[in-house]
């Protein structure tokens, strides 16, 4: 069991296609104390594929977590140790995501109806690894909407060495739903991950879902260890850049937005230099950067036309800025 419960106070998502390394640099330049996810990495794009492609990260991005799809606990225990070499600070199995994809591969959300088979997984992988190792989840499947369900798999996965239990606080529909009506049409019910953290206080419980506020989040944190928020500080990342002071006491994010766009571009020249790493690959992840400012539709434009792909990052950002009042926030 995890020691330290404030490791997991806030955190940002794995999200598929979203949480590339880029990204988590992007999220780490607003946030030097929230928790970073990696996209879901399948244990057989590691024992097959191009593991430096899946694992590396810059060393800015800690504590950032690896988070694994899978239901073999040998190739889990393998893929959690590749983890730990590449340094990742946490090792988290996934057993909420409900697309299709996933679950022809006998993994995600499906395997909450195999509890006995997610705590051997847990076993060889925290028998495998000096990290903690944890698991984001659902609270049912279907239309099964029982508490005891959902106990009853936390209950055993526990027993086999998981301390820190993420809870997506809606069910997941395995039929009939896509993978974005699954984040929007089964309802959310927090109240049954607060109960879990009644049931089992010794073990660190964090929701997620639909949270996209400073007061649902200290709401959630006076019942729960944690509070893992995921598109919506994505769309709005400036929102990263107050949780240290708001939730760990540190001081405010020294810099400004305009800054951390600088870092980025830096950033982008550097991955250029380095890697051959298109600039419009990484700025991306930042659109949301001046959300709700007056200018910004006009500098995501500049920043997302393609007619500039072939221009230097500067050059991009200095015409995004071009008139505009934006420099000064």
């Amino acid at each position: 069991m995890t020691k330290d419960k404030d490791g997991w106070r806030l955190s940002v998502a794995p999200m598929m296609d979203w949480t590339d390394r880029h990204c988590r640099f992007f999220h780490r330049l607003l946030s030097r104390r929230a928790r970073l996810y990696t996209e879901m990495v399948t244990t057989g794009a590691l024992l097959h594929g191009d593991v430096p492609r899946h694992l590396d990260f810059d060393s800015s991005e800690h504590p950032v977590a690896l988070q694994l799809g899978g239901s073999e606990p040998a190739d889990l225990a393998h893929c959690a140790k590749l983890g730990v070499e590449w340094g990742y600070d946490e090792i988290n199995l996934n057993c909420g995501c409900p697309s299709e994809r996933v679950q022809r591969g006998a993994f995600g959300a499906c395997l909450m109806a195999e509890p006995a088979l997610v705590a051997d997984c847990v076993k060889a992988m925290v028998d495998a690894v000096s990290v903690p190792v944890t698991v984001k989840h659902r609270i049912g499947i279907d239309k099964v909407e029982s508490y005891e369900f959902v106990r009853d798999f936390v209950g055993t996965v526990a027993a086999a060495g998981c301390g820190v239990f993420i809870v997506h606080a809606r069910n997941a529909w395995l039929k009939g739903l896509s993978p974005k009506e699954n984040r929007e049409v089964p309802p959310l019910r927090h109240a049954l991950v607060e109960r879990l953290k009644r049931e089992f206080p010794q073990l660190v419980i964090c929701t997620n879902g639909g949270i996209t506020s400073d007061e649902e989040v200290r709401e959630q944190l006076e019942l729960l260890d944690g509070v893992m928020i995921g598109r919506e500080a994505y769309h709005h990342p400036w929102w990263l850049a107050h949780w240290d002071a708001l939730y760990y006491g540190a001081g405010p994010s020294s810099l400004s937005r305009q800054e951390v766009e600088e870092a980025m571009v830096a950033y982008m020249e550097r991955e250029h230099r380095e890697r051959g790493t298109p600039w419009h690959s990484i700025a991306r992840h930042m659109m949301g950067l001046y959300n709700g400012l007056p200018g910004a539709r006009r500098w995501r434009q500049v920043w997302s036309d393609h007619r500039l792909k072939g221009e230097p990052p500067r050059e991009v950002m200095r015409l995004a800025h071009e008139g505009q009042t934006l420099a000064a926030v």
